[in-house]
């Protein structure tokens, strides 16, 4: 899964039969602080994510297409699977926190 913030919206007046009425995003990933990183890239919407929502992507092929279509082997390489509405980290569970 990638954490992303929606950055913008695609529009395809053609698409495939079975992405009708599906919204396709601009998202790109951030890490835990909100900071933009990487490169953007396009994501089918299946929770109804605005700009600028913090959303949860997943980017592999079956669970990108089932989570929007609820059918497999449709090409669907990124699916927004959730919208986050705050993040919270305990310190002490990172990596090389201090457990002691």
């Amino acid at each position: 899964m990638i954490l992303a913030k929606v950055v913008g919206n695609v529009v395809a007046t053609q698409k495939a039969s079975e992405l009708i009425g599906g919204r396709i995003m601009l998202v790109q990933p951030i890490d835990l602080e909100g900071n933009l990183k990487g490169q953007s890239f396009m994501a089918l919407d299946a929770v109804d994510a605005g700009s600028g929502d913090t959303v949860i992507v997943v980017q592999e092929g079956w669970s990108a297409s089932t989570a929007t279509t609820n059918k497999e082997g449709y090409a669907i390489d990124a699916a927004i699977i959730g919208v986050v509405d705050t993040i919270e980290e305990n310190q002490a569970d990172r990596v090389g926190g201090n457990n002691g």
